[in-house]
């Protein structure tokens, strides 16, 4: 896996990804802290509108930045982004009002917006082997790991010595990072294959995406996944903080459990991805979160809540988690040309980020006004509906490659070249979407 690090333009970019996301995990304990000083045992309410706020931008703005990124120098844009992360980072340790947690929240997560689908996109730009890429999805996803299990160690070794609001610094410093190692590479920065208008730019993304069954499985799965990943993310304060009275390092351990599953699933997931189908692999990670989702439900309800019992949940919750996601990248690759990518993973950005919108305020207010095992109920049905969904939504038989012509050209152009198709394709505008197999 690691021998794609020797490529010093993916290796710079995978630097900045791990510096940027420390960063953004140190202020991840620290605004779950910050949320608790000023709402208490309200905490989960707040930080599900913030995080709510979060996926507002996400998939209001990620399509916008997408169908502009194509005209603009992709490196500018990237370090600009970062510049913008870091002023409203350094902006979070002064706040004393739960309205100006939302404005920074809202501030830096539209930079984010921007920033991460044309992250992503750049990466099969940069290694357009399908080997070579899902090794380096395995990496990214270990790096978005070190978010829930580097970030939490050093957030419980400063919490140690300093406040919690030191840890923004932190944050603006992986931004700035992140800025300078973009800086030091060139980036391809394709252009689009014919002119388009600003709304067929701005929605050419999500109107592919809707219209390939894959990848509205694909959505169906993050469903799911948000649905579990909330009740860690939004509700870990409020079980150790609150429900077992426990340190402010307990609630780092307790994240650390969560990134450790998630990175032990990505760590294995390169060599199960090499024999077993995408399709197999995604929604067996979607029984594992929601079997544990169902355990823990049963532990709450009989003992009551233990510490280990929340480790041991969160840690299988990650690996279902990773096992969900980090394969995501592969089936965006194959279901567009290299001129839709950006528009494709900014699509997925925005309307996998809606999925979090709906299961982040949910896990919040239902924490809040109906209690634990409330809640853990009411995220297992709605990730047992996701994977449902799922399940039949991306046909079993979906076959490798998702062959894109357009509609005048006969099935016997040799653009097409030699593929077997079948009989009814389904339609987006201009061009028709055909499943094919190699003969």
């Amino acid at each position: 896996m690691l021998e794609i690090l020797a490529d010093r333009t993916y290796r710079h970019l995978f630097g900045a990804q791990i510096v940027a996301l420390i960063g953004t995990g140190l202020a991840t304990v620290a605004l779950g802290l910050l949320a608790y000083d000023l709402a208490g045992d309200n905490a989960s309410l707040v930080l599900g509108t913030a995080f709510a706020i979060k996926m507002v931008a996400y998939v209001s703005i990620a399509p916008v930045a997408a169908g502009f990124a194509e005209r603009i120098n992709r490196r500018a844009f990237l370090v600009v982004l970062d510049i913008i992360r870091v002023a409203a980072a350094l902006c979070l340790p002064f706040v004393t009002e739960i309205w100006q947690i939302f404005a920074l929240i809202f501030l830096l997560q539209s930079a984010s917006a921007a920033f991460t689908p044309t992250f992503q996109a750049t990466i099969p730009d940069i290694l357009p082997e399908e080997d070579r890429y899902t090794r380096a999805l395995s990496l990214s996803r270990l790096a978005y790991d070190l978010e829930n299990i580097v970030s939490p160690i050093l957030a419980a070794i400063c919490l140690s010595i300093m406040s919690y609001n030191s840890l923004f610094i932190g944050t603006a410093a992986g931004f700035a990072a992140s800025g300078l190692l973009i800086l030091s590479i060139i980036l391809p920065s394709p252009n689009p294959s014919q002119p388009r208008g600003i709304y067929d730019r701005t929605t050419r993304g999500i109107r592919i995406y809707l219209a390939t069954p894959r990848l509205r499985g694909l959505l169906a799965l993050n469903l799911a996944a948000s649905a579990a990943g909330s009740m860690v993310l939004v509700n870990s304060v409020v079980l150790v903080r609150g429900s077992l009275e426990m340190s402010d390092s307990a609630l780092a351990w307790t994240l650390f459990a969560f990134g450790a599953g998630s990175m032990l699933a990505a760590l294995l997931l390169p060599y199960l991805l090499d024999r077993i189908p995408d399709r197999t692999v995604m929604t067996a990670g979607g029984f594992v979160m929601i079997s544990v989702l169902i355990a823990l439900t049963a532990i709450v309800t009989s003992t009551g809540l233990s510490w280990p019992a929340l480790l041991a949940a969160w840690f299988f919750v990650g690996l279902g988690y990773s096992t969900v996601l980090t394969p995501t990248g592969r089936l965006l690759r194959r279901s567009a040309h290299a001129e839709d990518r950006p528009a494709i993973f900014a699509a997925q950005f925005a309307l996998s980020h809606g999925c979090w919108l709906i299961a982040y305020p949910t896990a919040g207010l239902l924490m809040a006004e109906a209690g634990t095992t409330v809640t853990l109920l009411a995220l297992t049905v709605i990730s047992g509906t996701g994977l449902g969904i799922a399940l039949h939504l991306w046909p079993k038989d979906d076959p490798e490659i998702l062959e894109h012509t357009h509609h005048n050209l006969p099935l016997d152009h040799p653009h097409l070249g030699n593929k077997r198709r079948h009989s009814h394709p389904f339609v987006v505008d201009d061009i028709h979407y055909r499943w094919t197999t190699h003969l």
